[in-house]
């Protein structure tokens, strides 16, 4: 065969083979269109599961503000107890007895060595239903004034000292001592996953007034919002006790309901 002859029998060959192979390309895209679209064969990238696929998403866990929170998590008219300085084997039972009487929830701001010391009291407290809160180690009203790291220990130590007494369960709360939080305190609370804790009337009860100034002045500074401070130790609290058993009832005949403080914010 000649040289020209030859050159052109390869073309022929050559796009006889292209053309057989397109078709059958055309073929196969329109074969796997068919397949994806009765849902068999090989699924499609949008076809393939996904781990959400497994369940909804589950959306990130909620950061603790370092705000200091007041309000309650019911809202309206709610109010929120907040105990202090225990436990103590006097008066805490006695306040638990009462709390219980009630119906009431609380809020109990424990001092970590104390905690430490009746790891009872801490586990009656979870077991009726309250909720923990950092006091710190020592009750220093002036820990806004030292070192970051002092802060620190003051606050992360107590956190474990009463997670420690109550079994593991969690500290949600952080109340500095006298209200000396500072930003670093509350950035520290807050990392540890603890709401810094404020308050919006102190009974004063530490001052021994009486136990009718302490039911008075709930009464007289309600109005200043919902988060009511009283103390189960550090002292003789004989009159908190007298006073709580009143104060209770009254809150209640005023219509509030009684609530946590809030933890995170909408």
């Amino acid at each position: 065969m000649g040289r020209n002859k030859y050159t052109a029998h390869i073309a022929v060959v050559a796009s006889a083979v292209g053309l057989s192979l397109a078709v059958w390309a055309a073929s196969a895209v329109t074969q796997t269109e068919a397949e994806a679209s009765a849902g068999g064969g090989r699924p499609t990238a949008a076809q393939s599961p996904s781990k959400d696929a497994e369940g909804p998403a589950q959306a990130p866990p909620k950061k603790t503000p370092e705000s200091i929170a007041h309000d309650a998590e019911a809202g309206g008219t709610a109010v929120n107890i907040t105990i202090d300085d225990g436990p103590d084997p006097r008066w805490t039972p006695q306040m638990l007895d009462i709390l219980k009487e009630n119906g009431v929830k609380a809020v109990f701001c424990m001092v970590g060595p104390e905690a430490k010391r009746h790891p009872d009291l801490v586990k009656r407290v979870v077991a009726d239903g309250h909720r923990l809160c950092d006091h710190t180690i020592s009750h220093d009203t002036a820990m806004d004034k030292k070192s970051v790291a002092y802060q620190k220990r003051q606050i992360l130590d107590a956190k474990k000292m009463i997670e420690d007494a109550a079994g593991g369960v969690e500290v949600e709360y952080y109340r500095a001592p006298g209200g000396a939080f500072t930003p670093d305190s509350r950035r520290i609370a807050a990392a540890a996953g603890m709401r810094p804790l404020g308050w919006n009337v102190d009974t004063k009860d530490f001052e021994l007034p009486g136990a009718a100034s302490i039911v008075n002045t709930v009464k007289n500074e309600l109005s200043n919002g919902p988060t009511i401070l009283f103390h189960d130790g550090g002292g003789d609290r004989s009159q908190t006790v007298v006073a709580l058993r009143q104060v209770l009832p009254w809150l209640k005949q005023q219509g509030h309901a009684f609530s946590f403080p809030v933890r995170t914010t909408p």
